[in-house]
């Protein structure tokens, strides 16, 4: 009997799946003619980095030719700052294809790899989409529960995912905690740690990554230039794991994976710490109202490492959130990460913000039938 093409394609992946984008600006303005600010994709409101983007302009001289293949300028100048060697640097499209050839490298029918729930979804499909098992282990206090995912490893466990600040929880671990973690991980099983959100963390106790790398090589730690670089449009990150790991990486990837715009861009912008710190101070200022004002409206949110706040927000959450969108204000409901009593919001301009404020209080009294709620 001829099988057709859909029939081919294996189960585990058309079980996968697909990931949620939030929803574009440009459609929700066009949906409802109005003019809409979106706090919905942990993005960066001051802008990308200027010595990014200076550097990016100059790059598009040479759009027509290829770019560096080996990326070897940006992976130099990425292990200078952190003094480990270039071939210890994998250069990505974002986190996100780090995370994915991980799992191609490590993982096989038989394997299992391990991560929590309520934590980015990509770290599931990438196990799954690649052969391997996913264990999940629940969280506690919308935290990861690192005891509890040691005692759930086995000699079949090949990779940890962990998001350090979590995405969409915003809460981290410190480096106690992640210390006593590591030394109950076995020395071929692989740790992956995306720090995606490290800049925006205030805990003075983060782990010290790079530090804990120099000891153990079963670590791989992610970063990208989507967030306090502003450069999320750009899609590109970096790893710093075993050069072993490294280079097995490299076979797997697509030639050319990353724009010669993109890396001439991250070069600018690893220069840039006048307009890091600028976003880190500002995130700082935008974060705490937003807490403090969420919670006056009677919602509950939970402290942030990040540049988002996670929002207790009851049954109603879906809907608060639909109601929040054709105010102009797109915030990210949660049920599909697994959270469908809580929003995510991301923190922006004080303009976008105040927006924000007036519309969750005319949302909340409607629903509740009382005068307009307001939080400032």
């Amino acid at each position: 009997m001829t099988r057709t093409i859909e029939e081919l394609i294996p189960e585990y992946i058309r079980g996968l799946p697909v990931y949620v984008p939030g929803k574009p600006i440009e459609e929700v303005e066009r949906e409802l003619k109005i003019h809409a600010v979106k706090l919905a994709s942990n993005e960066n409101p001051l802008g990308p980095s200027p010595k990014g983007m200076e550097a990016a302009r100059a790059a598009l001289n040479d759009a027509n030719r290829y770019p560096d293949g080996g990326t070897l300028w940006l992976r130099e100048k990425i292990a200078a700052l952190h003094e480990v060697s270039p071939d210890e640097i994998f250069i990505g499209l974002g986190s996100s294809e780090i995370i994915d050839l991980a799992s191609r490298v490590l993982l096989r029918p038989g394997t299992i790899g391990l991560t929590s729930k309520g934590t980015y979804p990509p770290f599931s499909t990438a196990i799954r989409a690649n052969g391997g098992a996913v264990e999940h282990v629940p969280m506690c206090a919308f935290a990861y529960d690192l005891p509890e995912m040691a005692h759930a490893m086995t000699s079949a466990t090949r990779i940890i995912y962990l998001a350090n600040p979590n995405n969409p929880t915003g809460t981290a671990f410190g480096a106690e905690e992640f210390e006593r973690f590591l030394s109950h991980v076995a020395s071929d099983t692989l740790v992956v740690l995306d720090e995606a959100y490290i800049h925006y963390a205030e805990r003075t106790d983060m782990p010290q990554s790079v530090e804990l790398f120099r000891l153990r090589r079963n670590l791989l730690i992610l970063r990208t230039f989507s967030k306090v670089y502003g450069m999320a449009g750009m899609r590109i990150g970096y790893g710093i794991g075993a050069a072993a790991l490294v280079a097995a990486m490299n076979k797997l990837r697509t030639p050319f994976n990353v724009s010669g715009v993109a890396q001439a861009a991250a070069r600018g912008a690893l220069d840039d710490h006048q307009h890091v710190k600028r976003c880190i101070e500002a995130n700082q200022v935008e974060r705490k109202r937003i807490v403090e004002e969420v919670a006056k409206l009677g919602l509950k949110p939970v402290k942030s490492e990040t540049n988002f706040v996670f929002v207790e927000a009851g049954p109603e959450a879906k809907g608060i959130s639909d109601d929040l969108l054709r105010e102009g204000v797109i915030v990210r409901p949660l049920g599909w990460m697994g959270f469908p009593e809580a929003i995510r919001i991301s923190v922006g301009a004080t303009e976008e913000n105040n927006k924000l404020f007036g519309a969750l209080g005319r949302v909340l009294a409607k629903r509740e039938g009382k005068p307009e709620l307001t939080a400032r």
